[in-house]
């Protein structure tokens, strides 16, 4: 179904992109009800060529002329984009936030009490259609603006709803969980190539296999443990296989990426600098 009302995606970098360009691919938004707002000249010019969207170089040119907001911009910059919207963000506007670790009180604070703010937390699969997001009403957010901003995610991926304190959590799983699973994927061939095959053969087989297992375990709705067990036989190679991951520590190393993605993502709502 195609969105009623224009758009603003405030920053044209890879998530506003991907969202942009999903979101057309999945006929939610067409190229003339979608606007970016991209200060960066040469990354304007990159997106009204690849895509032929209509970039302005301001977030007030593009959020007055929009019913709908998103804001794709850095954490260290949120504060100077919601100082340069003040007077033009109004009742009718329904703003959409997928800045990391932003609280939706901080649009609150800049806007005024009856703001309608959705937090999410897309990642960069969108760009395919295939994204996983998180979403949290705040301000004077109402159901119905919850389900537009699901629609939305909806229509590049798949979307579930979760109390605004559990954002980080989200952020540190699927926001970025996909470069997890590129280092994973990576680490596969690699393994493959150290067997003898060739790179390109070992990074297909690696990327394929990823697909496959994640596909297998949404279609089946089985637990991953018991799809673990379907394949690893008594002293057989997947089991093998298995204890040498458990050996270097596998599981913890990726529950503690998680849990640092997490306490970064909550740092940087405090608005707490790089290290």
């Amino acid at each position: 179904m195609v969105a009623s009302g224009r758009l603003a995606v405030i920053g044209g970098g890879n998530m506003g992109e991907a969202l942009a360009k999903g979101m057309m691919s999945a006929r939610y938004a067409g190229a003339d009800s979608l606007i970016i707002a991209e200060p960066v000249e040469a990354r304007a010019r990159y997106l009204r060529e690849t895509h032929g969207l209509q970039v302005v170089s301001g977030a007030a040119e593009a959020a007055g002329q929009a019913e709908k907001v998103v804001f794709a911009v850095k954490p260290q910059a949120l504060g100077a984009v919601l100082s340069s919207l003040k007077g033009v963000i109004g009742p009718r506007h329904l703003l959409i936030s997928i800045v990391a670790g932003a609280p939706t009180r901080r649009f609150v604070e800049a806007f005024g009490e009856g703001t309608r703010i959705v937090r999410v937390m897309p990642n960069t699969p969108a760009l395919i259609g295939q994204g996983a997001a998180g979403l949290a009403a705040g301000g004077g957010a109402k159901a119905g603006d919850l389900a537009e901003a699901r629609r939305m995610l909806e229509s590049v991926g798949k979307a579930v709803e979760v109390p605004e304190g559990l954002m980080d959590a989200v952020t540190g799983l699927s926001g970025s969980g996909p470069a997890y699973v590129f280092v994973f994927i990576e680490a596969l061939a690699d393994g493959g190539v150290r067997a003898g095959l060739p790179r390109d053969q070992a990074l297909l087989l690696a990327a394929q296999t990823v697909l496959g297992a994640a596909r297998m375990l949404l279609d089946t709705g089985e637990h991953p443990g018991r799809l673990k067990d379907m394949v690893a036989s008594p002293g057989g190679t997947t089991i093998a296989g298995l204890h040498a991951l458990e050996s270097g520590g596998f599981r913890n190393a990726v529950m503690d990426a998680v849990l640092a993605a997490t306490r970064r993502s909550a740092e940087l709502g405090r608005g707490e600098s790089a290290v």
